[in-house]
């Protein structure tokens, strides 16, 4: 499911919300989601997962094409760890 699926099946379960005001909240969302990760914090939606940054030291990489040695900068990840609830799910027989 993409973006503009979710705010469509939401606004179809919901008609007394405009679809521009279901865009608007899930972007809202969306956007604290994002602002509370680059702040170094962690984001927790109980029984589906949790969000937070890891950090990825500086490498030495390799071009695949060439072989040539490549140094690769350190970065920060985003790292999603599902939730108890979530795995059940998807593992039900």
């Amino acid at each position: 499911m993409i973006k503009s699926e979710l705010i469509a099946r939401l606004a179809n379960e919901n008609p007394h919300l405009t679809q521009k005001d279901v865009e608007r909240v899930v972007g809202v969302i969306l956007e604290r989601m994002i602002n509370a990760l680059e702040a170094g914090g962690r984001v927790e939606l109980r029984g589906f997962g949790a969000l937070s940054v890891r950090s990825r030291p500086a490498r030495a990489g390799r071009n695949p094409r060439t072989g040539e040695t490549v140094d690769v900068r350190a970065k920060h990840v985003p790292f999603f760890k599902s939730g108890k609830e979530l795995r059940a799910r998807l593992n039900a027989d």
